[in-house]
């Protein structure tokens, strides 16, 4: 029998319990795919990232697989930040880039470290604008919420964005109601199985205060009710927003979403988006992160 540890990293916070958690578990390389499905159950945060070292001949630093509960999954943003930071933290790594393979590609993850200060910027997968939703699946998505066409923002499609691993993005009017939602799992499982999109971030827009952006993401299809802070909710967000001119920039924009409120586990997201040749290149999430404990787990 072994001990594996499973260290708890909350993300896009300075604050232990507040933001993202996700679990950690380095040195993976040794782990079947079912012990680390199984290592994910157990720690029931919404991933855990398993950090598996590169072999000499590869093309890539770090080999990086990521487990909800009930599932891998390509990519997760909150579970990168984590554990990047946390083996930034362990091993003392200075600024620089370290390339991770994933399931969504072999992604770029930047390191800015200032004295203690550890900084996560994350490059995501390619930017996908797809389909709007059809009438039926709207109001499918909406009864689902609890929300009504009304409080939809006029003139802004709901619509699957994605920068590695999509999300259908349901922009509406008032923060209060986007606090007030206790959507229906069990329907939000049956839209999935019909349009194939297993996320909702669902998100007011703002021009004034810090935060461009409040949200909420409900991925129940793959045993995430809600994730408190997604870097996989807030991308695609901003891919959307500049798609659809919200963001009014030349080459680059950058601005704070802030996440997991009606939680009680606030946390803020910087999203960077960038353009080439007036397309929309390279999405980026950045922020910081805090070691809150740890698990162990016998195989």
């Amino acid at each position: 029998m072994a001990e594996v540890t499973i260290y708890l990293v909350d993300a896009f916070t300075a604050t232990p319990g507040e933001g993202n958690r996700a679990g950690v578990v380095f040195y993976a390389g040794h782990l079947s795919v079912d012990e680390m499905q199984a290592i994910a159950a157990f720690a029931n945060v919404s991933e855990t990232a398993f950090l598996i070292n590169a072999n000499a001949a590869d093309d890539y630093d770090l080999h990086v697989r990521y487990f909800t509960p009930s599932t891998e999954v390509p990519i997760c943003g909150h579970a990168t930040i984590a554990s990047h930071f946390l083996r930034s933290l362990k091993l003392n790594l200075p600024s620089g880039r370290v390339m991770a393979k994933t399931g969504a590609g072999i992604l770029p993850v930047d390191i800015e470290r200032t004295n203690d200060d550890i900084k996560i910027i994350m490059t995501q997968g390619k930017p996908e604008i797809g389909d709007i939703l059809n009438e039926d699946h709207i109001d499918e998505a909406l009864s689902a919420l609890g929300l009504l066409r009304n409080d939809l923002i006029e003139d802004l499609p709901v619509q699957s964005t994605s920068t590695g691993h999509g999300k259908v993005i349901i922009p509406i009017k008032e923060v209060e109601k986007l606090h007030q939602l206790t959507p229906d799992k069990e329907a939000l499982k049956r839209l999935t199985k019909k349009i194939g999109h297993t996320g909702y971030f669902v998100m007011t827009i703002h021009d004034d205060g810090p935060y461009k952006t409040h949200g909420r993401m409900f991925a129940p299809a793959i045993g995430i009710d809600e994730d408190p802070v997604t870097g996989n909710g807030n991308g695609p967000a901003g891919l959307y927003m500049a798609h659809h001119g919200v963001l009014d920039f030349d080459k680059s924009t950058s601005y704070y979403g802030i996440q997991g409120e009606a939680m009680g586990k606030p946390g803020v997201i910087e999203v960077r988006v960038f353009k080439e040749k007036n397309a929309i290149s390279k999405i980026q999430v950045a922020g910081s992160a805090v070691e809150a404990g740890q698990l162990k787990y016998n195989i």
